[in-house]
Protein backbone atom coordinates (compact mmCIF):
# COMPACT_ATOMS: atom_id res chain seq x y z
CA UNK A 1 0.00 0.00 0.00
CA UNK A 2 1.06 3.60 -0.53
CA UNK A 3 2.05 5.12 2.77
CA UNK A 4 3.52 8.60 2.24
CA UNK A 5 1.84 11.83 1.25
CA UNK A 6 3.36 11.95 -2.24
CA UNK A 7 1.14 11.02 -5.15
CA UNK A 8 2.61 7.90 -6.76
CA UNK A 9 2.26 7.91 -10.55
CA UNK A 10 3.60 5.10 -12.76
CA UNK A 11 4.20 5.34 -16.49
CA UNK A 12 5.66 2.83 -18.98
CA UNK A 13 9.44 2.69 -18.77
CA UNK A 14 10.29 2.23 -22.45
CA UNK A 15 9.11 1.77 -26.00
CA UNK A 16 6.29 3.35 -27.91
CA UNK A 17 4.07 3.67 -24.84
CA UNK A 18 6.76 5.68 -23.04
CA UNK A 19 7.19 7.95 -26.07
CA UNK A 20 3.45 8.57 -26.33
CA UNK A 21 3.18 9.24 -22.59
CA UNK A 22 5.92 11.85 -22.89
CA UNK A 23 4.08 13.44 -25.82
CA UNK A 24 0.79 13.48 -23.91
CA UNK A 25 2.37 15.10 -20.87
CA UNK A 26 4.25 17.64 -22.98
CA UNK A 27 1.03 18.61 -24.76
CA UNK A 28 -0.54 19.22 -21.34
CA UNK A 29 2.39 21.39 -20.23
CA UNK A 30 3.76 18.68 -17.92
CA UNK A 31 7.52 18.21 -17.94
CA UNK A 32 9.04 15.02 -16.55
CA UNK A 33 12.53 15.30 -15.10
CA UNK A 34 14.63 12.15 -14.78
CA UNK A 35 17.92 12.16 -12.87
CA UNK A 36 19.46 10.16 -15.72
CA UNK A 37 18.30 8.52 -18.95
CA UNK A 38 18.36 5.03 -17.42
CA UNK A 39 16.69 5.99 -14.16
CA UNK A 40 13.38 4.56 -13.00
CA UNK A 41 12.31 7.60 -10.99
CA UNK A 42 11.26 11.04 -12.16
CA UNK A 43 9.58 14.19 -10.90
CA UNK A 44 7.19 16.65 -12.51
CA UNK A 45 8.51 20.17 -12.86
CA UNK A 46 6.34 22.59 -10.90
CA UNK A 47 4.39 19.84 -9.13
CA UNK A 48 6.60 18.62 -6.26
CA UNK A 49 4.00 16.36 -4.65
CA UNK A 50 4.23 13.72 -7.39
CA UNK A 51 6.64 10.79 -7.40
CA UNK A 52 6.89 9.27 -10.88
CA UNK A 53 7.94 5.65 -11.30
CA UNK A 54 8.87 4.05 -14.62
CA UNK A 55 7.65 0.45 -14.74
CA UNK A 56 6.63 -2.12 -17.31
CA UNK A 57 3.01 -1.95 -18.45
CA UNK A 58 2.16 -5.21 -16.66
CA UNK A 59 3.86 -4.03 -13.45
CA UNK A 60 1.75 -0.87 -13.52
CA UNK A 61 -1.47 -2.90 -13.71
CA UNK A 62 -0.37 -5.06 -10.78
CA UNK A 63 0.71 -2.04 -8.71
CA UNK A 64 -2.64 -0.33 -9.25
CA UNK A 65 -4.47 -3.46 -8.18
CA UNK A 66 -2.30 -3.82 -5.07
CA UNK A 67 -2.69 -0.14 -4.12
CA UNK A 68 1.06 0.45 -4.34
CA UNK A 69 0.53 3.48 -6.59
CA UNK A 70 -2.24 6.06 -6.91
CA UNK A 71 -2.25 6.57 -10.68
CA UNK A 72 -0.83 4.66 -13.61
CA UNK A 73 -0.86 4.55 -17.39
CA UNK A 74 -1.11 1.13 -18.98
CA UNK A 75 -3.27 -0.86 -21.39
CA UNK A 76 -6.90 -1.47 -20.51
CA UNK A 77 -6.36 -5.12 -21.49
CA UNK A 78 -3.77 -5.52 -18.74
CA UNK A 79 -5.97 -3.75 -16.21
CA UNK A 80 -8.95 -5.98 -16.91
CA UNK A 81 -6.80 -9.11 -16.91
CA UNK A 82 -5.23 -8.13 -13.57
CA UNK A 83 -8.57 -7.26 -11.99
CA UNK A 84 -11.43 -9.25 -13.55
CA UNK A 85 -13.83 -7.55 -11.11
CA UNK A 86 -12.37 -4.13 -11.74
CA UNK A 87 -15.15 -2.03 -10.19
CA UNK A 88 -14.27 -0.90 -6.69
CA UNK A 89 -10.58 -1.69 -7.17
CA UNK A 90 -9.38 0.31 -10.19
CA UNK A 91 -11.06 3.31 -11.82
CA UNK A 92 -10.51 3.94 -15.53
CA UNK A 93 -9.97 7.71 -15.47
CA UNK A 94 -9.20 8.61 -19.09
CA UNK A 95 -8.50 6.81 -22.34
CA UNK A 96 -5.46 8.39 -23.96
CA UNK A 97 -5.91 7.65 -27.69
CA UNK A 98 -2.72 5.65 -28.17
CA UNK A 99 -1.54 2.10 -27.57
CA UNK A 100 -4.49 0.62 -29.44
CA UNK A 101 -4.86 -3.17 -29.45
CA UNK A 102 -7.82 -5.54 -29.71
CA UNK A 103 -8.14 -8.70 -27.64
CA UNK A 104 -9.61 -11.24 -30.07
CA UNK A 105 -10.62 -14.86 -30.54
CA UNK A 106 -8.92 -16.38 -33.59
CA UNK A 107 -9.06 -19.77 -35.29
CA UNK A 108 -7.47 -21.41 -38.31
CA UNK A 109 -8.52 -20.23 -41.77
CA UNK A 110 -9.06 -23.92 -42.50
CA UNK A 111 -12.13 -23.82 -40.25
CA UNK A 112 -14.29 -22.48 -43.08
CA UNK A 113 -17.56 -23.25 -41.26
CA UNK A 114 -16.51 -21.41 -38.10
CA UNK A 115 -17.06 -17.66 -38.19
CA UNK A 116 -18.89 -16.85 -34.95
CA UNK A 117 -18.72 -17.71 -31.26
CA UNK A 118 -21.86 -19.83 -31.71
CA UNK A 119 -20.01 -21.83 -34.37
CA UNK A 120 -17.09 -22.22 -31.99
CA UNK A 121 -19.45 -23.47 -29.28
CA UNK A 122 -20.63 -26.20 -31.68
CA UNK A 123 -17.02 -27.14 -32.46
CA UNK A 124 -16.12 -27.27 -28.77
CA UNK A 125 -19.06 -29.59 -28.03
CA UNK A 126 -18.28 -31.85 -31.00
CA UNK A 127 -14.58 -31.95 -30.12
CA UNK A 128 -15.34 -32.97 -26.54
CA UNK A 129 -17.74 -35.68 -27.68
CA UNK A 130 -15.32 -37.09 -30.26
CA UNK A 131 -12.01 -36.82 -28.40
CA UNK A 132 -13.24 -37.15 -24.81
CA UNK A 133 -11.28 -34.05 -23.91
CA UNK A 134 -11.77 -30.33 -24.20
CA UNK A 135 -10.57 -28.11 -27.03
CA UNK A 136 -7.51 -26.04 -26.10
CA UNK A 137 -7.45 -22.23 -26.11
CA UNK A 138 -3.97 -20.68 -25.89
CA UNK A 139 -3.81 -17.23 -24.30
CA UNK A 140 -2.09 -14.86 -21.91
CA UNK A 141 -5.53 -13.50 -21.01
CA UNK A 142 -7.05 -16.30 -18.96
CA UNK A 143 -9.46 -14.14 -16.92
CA UNK A 144 -10.69 -12.13 -19.89
CA UNK A 145 -11.11 -15.32 -21.95
CA UNK A 146 -13.10 -17.14 -19.28
CA UNK A 147 -15.45 -14.20 -18.86
CA UNK A 148 -16.05 -13.83 -22.58
CA UNK A 149 -16.52 -17.54 -23.21
CA UNK A 150 -18.95 -17.77 -20.28
CA UNK A 151 -20.88 -14.80 -21.68
CA UNK A 152 -21.21 -16.75 -24.93
CA UNK A 153 -22.24 -19.94 -23.16
CA UNK A 154 -19.10 -21.89 -24.07
CA UNK A 155 -17.91 -24.40 -21.49
CA UNK A 156 -16.26 -27.28 -23.38
CA UNK A 157 -12.74 -25.85 -23.59
CA UNK A 158 -9.63 -25.48 -21.49
CA UNK A 159 -7.09 -22.69 -21.16
CA UNK A 160 -3.51 -23.36 -22.23
CA UNK A 161 -1.29 -20.61 -20.77
CA UNK A 162 0.83 -19.01 -23.47
CA UNK A 163 4.37 -18.08 -22.49
CA UNK A 164 5.60 -17.11 -25.94
CA UNK A 165 4.14 -16.08 -29.29
CA UNK A 166 0.48 -17.06 -28.94
CA UNK A 167 -0.19 -16.85 -32.68
CA UNK A 168 2.14 -19.83 -33.19
CA UNK A 169 0.21 -22.16 -30.89
CA UNK A 170 -1.83 -23.79 -33.66
CA UNK A 171 1.20 -24.45 -35.83
CA UNK A 172 3.02 -25.86 -32.82
CA UNK A 173 0.12 -28.18 -32.08
CA UNK A 174 -0.41 -26.87 -28.56
CA UNK A 175 -3.89 -25.39 -29.10
CA UNK A 176 -6.83 -25.27 -31.50
CA UNK A 177 -7.93 -21.67 -30.75
CA UNK A 178 -6.13 -18.57 -29.50
CA UNK A 179 -7.11 -15.42 -27.67
CA UNK A 180 -4.51 -12.72 -28.26
CA UNK A 181 -4.01 -9.02 -28.90
CA UNK A 182 -3.69 -7.54 -32.36
CA UNK A 183 -3.35 -4.06 -33.79
CA UNK A 184 -3.75 -4.65 -37.53
CA UNK A 185 -4.43 -8.38 -37.73
CA UNK A 186 -1.41 -8.84 -40.01
CA UNK A 187 0.42 -11.26 -37.71
CA UNK A 188 -2.68 -13.41 -37.37
CA UNK A 189 -3.15 -13.50 -41.13
CA UNK A 190 0.52 -14.35 -41.64
CA UNK A 191 -0.01 -17.36 -39.39
CA UNK A 192 -3.12 -18.56 -41.22
CA UNK A 193 -5.57 -17.32 -38.60
CA UNK A 194 -8.83 -15.38 -38.75
CA UNK A 195 -10.70 -13.39 -36.13
CA UNK A 196 -14.25 -14.56 -35.47
CA UNK A 197 -16.90 -12.10 -36.64
CA UNK A 198 -18.06 -11.49 -33.06
CA UNK A 199 -14.73 -12.44 -31.50
CA UNK A 200 -13.43 -9.00 -30.52
CA UNK A 201 -13.44 -9.25 -26.72
CA UNK A 202 -11.99 -5.83 -25.90
CA UNK A 203 -10.87 -2.79 -27.88
CA UNK A 204 -8.02 -1.72 -25.63
CA UNK A 205 -5.87 1.40 -25.52
CA UNK A 206 -3.52 3.14 -23.12
CA UNK A 207 -5.56 4.35 -20.16
CA UNK A 208 -4.91 6.57 -17.17
CA UNK A 209 -6.21 4.63 -14.18
CA UNK A 210 -6.54 5.24 -10.45
CA UNK A 211 -6.18 2.69 -7.69
CA UNK A 212 -9.15 2.66 -5.34
CA UNK A 213 -7.25 0.55 -2.82
CA UNK A 214 -4.32 3.00 -2.44
CA UNK A 215 -4.15 5.30 0.59
CA UNK A 216 -5.66 8.61 -0.45
CA UNK A 217 -5.36 11.54 1.95
CA UNK A 218 -6.15 15.22 1.57
CA UNK A 219 -2.71 16.02 0.19
CA UNK A 220 -2.62 13.27 -2.44
CA UNK A 221 -6.18 14.12 -3.44
CA UNK A 222 -5.22 17.77 -3.94
CA UNK A 223 -2.13 16.98 -6.00
CA UNK A 224 -4.11 14.44 -8.02
CA UNK A 225 -6.82 17.00 -8.81
CA UNK A 226 -4.17 19.41 -10.08
CA UNK A 227 -2.51 16.76 -12.24
CA UNK A 228 -5.77 15.48 -13.66
CA UNK A 229 -6.84 19.03 -14.42
CA UNK A 230 -3.72 19.51 -16.53
CA UNK A 231 -4.48 16.26 -18.37
CA UNK A 232 -8.10 17.21 -18.95
CA UNK A 233 -9.39 14.23 -16.98
CA UNK A 234 -12.76 14.51 -15.25
CA UNK A 235 -12.69 12.14 -12.29
CA UNK A 236 -14.27 12.09 -8.84
CA UNK A 237 -11.50 11.23 -6.41
CA UNK A 238 -12.12 8.57 -3.77
CA UNK A 239 -12.82 9.69 -0.22
CA UNK A 240 -9.82 9.78 2.13
CA UNK A 241 -9.31 6.80 4.41
CA UNK A 242 -10.58 7.45 7.93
Amino acid sequence: MTTNSSLALAIPSKGRLKEKCDETFAAAGIRLEQSNARGYRATISGLPGVEVMLLSASEIASALLAGDIHLGITGEDLLRESAPEIEGRIALVKKLDFGFADVVVAVSNAWIDVSTMADLDDVCAAYAAQHKKRLRVATKYAHITRGFFAHNGIADYRIVPSAGATEGALAAGTAEVIVDITTTGATLRDNGLKILDDGVILKSQATLAASLTAEWDAETRGVCATLLGKLGADFMLPLPHL
